[in-house]
């Protein structure tokens, strides 16, 4: 199920046994609309994290202190998409069952909806936080309904609790920017206040199970170039690390990394950006 050849995200065991968060890849971009090259994602995460330090002095935690596995990637199947995410669910499903809480590294943001479909198994009530430039609602993009144009469209439909809380998204039809102030998922997408706003969002799901997903592009392209759709007007670094003292107060179990193509960032800053999410939210997990 999973490769486990090649580079490994810093201080992760590949024995998942004592640990309590499972890494994996999903190096897939196969319905990319604009510049491939997700698929490189997962390699690329994991190559930079090692001139990352183990301590995060935001979360006063650190890595060294976590058990943790990186259990490889995904050997994607071709073909249809629906088969990915039908990987993906099976793949999340294990590590579930293993005990363990899973953190996706993409890949396309088409591969959150597999494990959403896993987690609702386990977690019926579970409320989905999306990061993103894009709404990623549109019933089908380009012939399929599972674009990553789609993501959260079919996220929603397999999700029990209905409830996704879009964080910054600044780029979609008149249709979708219609849906999200219809049902009141969309938060300000200017800089001002934003982890107020989601705390406040929040705040009635204080015991509920938490999973976030994060599109590299929620990121201005000054400090996030190496992304398929880059959107002008995105968010800096301390805007993110003001959303983890909001998220650390919620039961996060799970999360995923989505759309770097590090070959579009030759400085590999890109990179390096995606391995510190990563470090930041295996210790959101972690708690």
């Amino acid at each position: 199920m999973f490769n486990s050849e090649g580079p490994i995200f810093m201080e992760s065991s590949r024995d998942p046994n004592d640990c309590t968060i499972g890494i994996f890849g999903v190096p897939y971009d196969g319905t990319t609309s604009f510049r491939p090259g997700t698929r490189f994602g997962p390699a690329a995460i994991r190559e930079v994290s090692t001139g990352l330090e183990t301590y995060c002095p935001k979360l006063k935690l650190d890595l060294k202190d976590i058990n943790f596995a990186d259990l490889g990637s995904l050997d994607v199947p071709i073909g249809e998409p629906k088969k990915v995410l039908q990987a993906i669910t099976f793949a999340t499903e294990k590590i579930i069952k293993n005990h363990l809480k899973p953190l996706m590294l993409g890949g396309e943001h088409s591969i959150t909806c597999g494990a959403i479909q896993a987690l609702v198994k386990f977690y019926p009530d579970l409320i989905l936080v999306q990061l993103d430039a894009h709404a990623d609602l549109r019933d089908e993009w380009q012939g399929t309904k599972f674009s990553h144009a789609c993501a959260m469209r079919r996220c929603l439909e397999v999700l029990p609790s209905k409830q996704l809380i879009q964080v910054g998204i600044r780029s979609g039809t008149q249709e979708e920017f219609e849906e999200m102030d219809v049902h009141c998922r969309l938060l300000s997408n200017s800089n001002q206040g934003l982890a107020a706003s989601l705390a406040d969002a929040l705040r009635p799901y204080k015991e509920k199970p938490i999973y976030l997903t994060i599109d590299l592009d929620w990121f201005d392209p000054s400090v996030m170039p190496g992304t398929g759709t880059p959107e002008p007007g995105g968010f800096m670094w301390h805007d993110f690390s003001s959303l983890l003292d909001v998220i650390r107060q919620y039961n996060l179990i799970g999360a995923d990394i989505v759309e770097l193509s590090p070959q579009l960032d030759p400085s590999s800053c890109s990179s390096i950006l995606a391995a510190k999410v990563t470090r930041s939210l295996i210790m959101l997990l972690s708690l």
